[in-house]
Formats: C-alpha cells, sequence, structure tokens
C-alpha cells in the first residue's frame, strides 16, 4: 500500500493537495506537508474557473465559510477591454448559448440580431449583470438560477453537466492559510523548515528529503509543489520542460495590490477585467477590501521599468508607496508531471499566462486526476501515463485558447500586436480559424479533448474578437425566424428582470463580512 505522501512546498498549490488529499482518504493516507517560511508564493490564482465550486464541495466547504476569511468575491466572467480597438469591451461569461430551432442564439444574432448592439448583450444573461454590477445571489443566499444551485458532494471537473453561472475572487495567500488550518485539523502534519538536500534510491526515485531542523522526511509518494523551480522534478528528476514561448511570449509579469476602502460607495465589479496594453495586458481583480492588479507582458517588448509604470499610471495613480512585485513566468508545461514517484502540481507542473485565470483550475486539475489514479505498492505505470496524457492534453489545449486571443484579436497598432498576427500557430488552430471564418464552431470542432473551455467560450472570444464568419450560416436563410427572435427578446427581458431584482455585489458580499 501506498500510504505516505510527502509535499514539498505550501502556497494554494501544497495546500490545496493536502487537504483535498485528506478529504478523499482521510486517515488512510499519511500527509507531510514541508514549507519554508523564508521562500515567498508567487500568489497567483486570485481568479477561477466556476469549476473550483467543484474542490470546495469535495472538502464539504461552504462558501459563506470560507470566503469572508478570503476577502472573496464573486466572479461572473472576465470583461475584455481594447482587444478589438479603443474604447471597446465584451464579456466572456460563465453562461452557455441558448438555442432556437436548433441553432445558437449566435448564429441567429448573426443572422437576425441588431448589430448595433455587441454581441454578448444580445446573446447572453451575464453582461447585463455584469455592467450593473449585480450578486449572483440575492441577500436572503439564493442563486439568482436556483436550478443549479446545491452541493455537488465529490463530484470532480470532468463531470460537470451544467454551467455553474459564477466563480470567485479571492486572496490566494489567505486561501492558503485557511486551507492551512481545515489540513492541520484534520491530520496533515506541517513542518517550517528549509529543504536543503533531496535524496534518491539505487533506481532513481525519491528516498526522502532533507530538512535543515527536522532531519530527513520519507515517503511513498513525493509532491512537487515548488513552483517555477521544480525542485523535484526538474532539478531532482531531470524532467525536461517544454516551453510554450514560441507561441505564446509573455514571460513577465508586475503586480500592485490596491486599497479599496470605498467600495461601499463605489461598488464592486463582479467580474475580472483584462484590459489590451501596448505589450500585452494589465488584469484587474475586485476582492472585498482591495483589488489585485498586475501587467503582463513579453520582455521582448517592454522593460520591467516600464511595466511598473505603465500599470502604476493605470491603476494608483499617485500611489508609489504601493510596493509592486515583479515575477518572471516559466510558461510551458514539464514533458511529463509524473515521474517515478514524483507528482509535480502547480506552477512545477506547468503555467500558461494567466488570461483566462487558469492557475487554481490546474492545480484542482492535477489533485483530481492524481486521487482518480493513485497508486499502489505495484506502481503500475498505466496509472502515471493516464495523468501525464490528461495532463498534457488539458495544458495543450488551454495553450491553443490562449493564442486564439492574441491571433483574433484586431490590434495591430504596437511591434508586440503586429508579430501576434504572424506567430506560429499550435497544431489545430489555424483550421480552427478557418472554420470560424465560415461558421462559427461547435463542440466537434474545437479543441476536443478535456480542457477546460467549451464551445461557448470559443465562439464569444472568436465574435468579442472580431474573428467573425463572413456571413450567417445559410440554412438560416429557410427557417422562420419567429421563435428565434423571441428568443432573443426573452433573453433581454430576463436580464432586466435579474438586474432589478439582484442586489449589488458589494452589498451581498459586505453582508457575508458583517
Amino acid at each position: 500500500m501506498i500510504n505516505s505522501v510527502v509535499i514539498v512546498g505550501g502556497g494554494t498549490a501544497g495546500w490545496m493537495s493536502a487537504s483535498y488529499l485528506k478529504a478523499a482518504y482521510g486517515d488512510r493516507i499519511n500527509v507531510t506537508l514541508v514549507e519554508s517560511d523564508r521562500v515567498a508564493t508567487i500568489g497567483v490564482g486570485e481568479a477561477t474557473f466556476s469549476t473550483v465550486r467543484h474542490f470546495f464541495d469535495y472538502l464539504g466547504l461552504d462558501e459563506r465559510e470560507w470566503m469572508p476569511e478570503c476577502s472573496g468575491s464573486y466572479k461572473l466572467g472576465i470583461r475584455f477591454e481594447n482587444w478589438r480597438e479603443p474604447g471597446q469591451h465584451f464579456y466572456h461569461p460563465f453562461e452557455r448559448l441558448r438555442t432556437s430551432d436548433g441553432y445558437t442564439l449566435a448564429d441567429w444574432w448573426l443572422q437576425e440580431g441588431d448589430r448595433s448592439e455587441p454581441f454578448d448583450r444580445s446573446c447572453f444573461i451575464t453582461p447585463a449583470l455584469c455592467e450593473a454590477k449585480r450578486s449572483p445571489r440575492l441577500l436572503d443566499g439564493s442563486l439568482f438560477a436556483g436550478g443549479l444551485d446545491g452541493s455537488l458532494g465529490r463530484s470532480t471537473l470532468e463531470e460537470q453537466r451544467a454551467q455553474f453561472p459564477y466563480a470567485y475572487h479571492f486572496d490566494a495567500a489567505l486561501l492558503a492559510k485557511f486551507l492551512t488550518k481545515y489540513g492541520t485539523d484534520r491530520g496533515v502534519r506541517h513542518i517550517v523548515d528549509d529543504v536543503t538536500e533531496v535524496g534518491r534510491d539505487e533506481r532513481g526515485w525519491i528516498s526522502h528529503v532533507a530538512t535543515r531542523e527536522h532531519g530527513d522526511l520519507t515517503g511513498d509518494l513525493f509532491i512537487d509543489c515548488t513552483g517555477f523551480k521544480g525542485m523535484l522534478i526538474n532539478e531532482t528528476l531531470d524532467e525536461p520542460f517544454e516551453s510554450f514561448q514560441d507561441v505564446l511570449p509573455n514571460n513577465r509579469a508586475v503586480a500592485l495590490r490596491v486599497p479599496q476602502p470605498d467600495q461601499a460607495t463605489t461598488g464592486m465589479n463582479p467580474y475580472t477585467t483584462a484590459t489590451a496594453m501596448d505589450a500585452g495586458w494589465i488584469w484587474n481583480i475586485p476582492l472585498f477590501g482591495r483589488n489585485g492588479n498586475g501587467y503582463v507582458y513579453s520582455d521582448e517588448f517592454c522593460s520591467p521599468e516600464e511595466a511598473e509604470r505603465t500599470l502604476r499610471n493605470h491603476v494608483a495613480p499617485g500611489r508609489d508607496d504601493l510596493e509592486a512585485n515583479h515575477i518572471r513566468m516559466r510558461i510551458g508545461r514539464n514533458r511529463r508531471s509524473w515521474v517515478n514517484n514524483c507528482v509535480a502540481i502547480g506552477l512545477s507542473s506547468a503555467f500558461v499566462e494567466p488570461l483566462e485565470s487558469t492557475g487554481i483550475f490546474f492545480i484542482q486539475h492535477g489533485i483530481e486526476q492524481l486521487v482518480k489514479n493513485f497508486p499502489d505498492e505495484r506502481w503500475d505505470p498505466a496509472l502515471a501515463d493516464d495523468y501525464n496524457n490528461r495532463v498534457a492534453e488539458v495544458l495543450d489545449g488551454v495553450k491553443e485558447f490562449l493564442v486564439l486571443h492574441y491571433k483574433a484579436a484586431q490590434r495591430e497598432d504596437t511591434p508586440y500586436w503586429k508579430e501576434a498576427k504572424t506567430r506560429a500557430l499550435p497544431d489545430g488552430l489555424a483550421e480552427r480559424l478557418a472554420i470560424g471564418r465560415s461558421h462559427l464552431l461547435d463542440e466537434r470542432t474545437i479543441y476536443q479533448p478535456y480542457h477546460g473551455f467549451e464551445q461557448y467560450s470559443w465562439i464569444t472570444m472568436m465574435l468579442g474578437l472580431g474573428h467573425e464568419p463572413e456571413r450567417p450560416r445559410p440554412s438560416l436563410a429557410h427557417i422562420d425566424p419567429t421563435n428565434a427572435r423571441a428568443e432573443l427578446a426573452r433573453l433581454r427581458a430576463d436580464a432586466d428582470e435579474l438586474v432589478a431584482a439582484l442586489p449589488s455585489c458589494y452589498e451581498y458580499i459586505a453582508s457575508l463580512n458583517s
């Protein structure tokens, strides 16, 4: 039996892994987490996917328990600003497209819609809620889409059948702190110490990690959560890292935490904002009491000093007292994330730039797949192979989806954006872009393996960025549009009704924190 797991590294990845293992296996597995108090965590993952609720439900945590402890707030989608042209924006929501007579409302919008109104406002409810800064929950705690509410129990990402309408923003360091208590209360052995050496046995497998004050820590399975360093997977086991920078060149970020003491007056945006800039893009993530902000860029086109200056002018003019955090990002994935008796999770496994908030998603997917493929003393290589294939498929799919953002964006006004149009494409994306000029993608023409993004996401980004079909589907000209027009009108009425009924995002979040 495999009954001893040692996790090297804390932060979000380490404590999500430790907590999940304890929730899954209880006392049947001994879990030790060792982390240094001299190594700062990156703190990625302040914005998430809606599927993160599977993680919290698996742990038996209600959002009313952890959100106030983590400065948590709601995320209904991502607002993309200036990606098509200055002053233009659109939303990528957590909302599937409605249909009429077998075609999506996006198809019908191309045929019958008011083209003076943006696609997203015509085809989704969420943009109206975002513009009005609405909470997805009423003050009594009920969800506006009541049929989607309730615990998912012990389910995983790939089991999601209905699209939940929101995700979360939270302080990643506070979430790690919250999960530290959750994990240690359930038996995780927590050691604060420096790892000085990683030992290997005669097979080349990891035998122990040596610590400065606590001696050798032995285990059967080791989880590498040491961030971009990859202390176990890369430095010890020499697993090759495959860079994505040939297609995703952004390799640096600078971040600022900006206090928001006037949220009761200014309100709180229930969405992440991604604003296109000359050499990358700036994020804005509203938390309770502060905003998280950062500039993601390529150092081929922008210096760290210029990036910090641009970010400060954009999000916090006059606040030179705020400390900037400069981050070097390793973009890509390990050839394998499970090697011998070591599994890398989080930044030590892989990372793509945070444009679609995939950092926490990758951690969650990695730990879910580890539990699904957990080994015994035989160390069946087929389990590790399945794990590595699934992790690789997710990473490669997200890579392709992110490259779409840059290739399809209409901006060509700086050297950075001009190069985005000529850069090489991942396999399959050129064909998808060509299909998108003929007709909208569907569930068979998007990237096929599970990668977290559905048909509506691919359609939303293509139409929002301006990569539209040259004409509507010819078949629609032969179908009576009465039902489609009624559905488009019904969607607008539903949106207006919800805007009138729902409280503001700030009002609801403040009630959780009172």
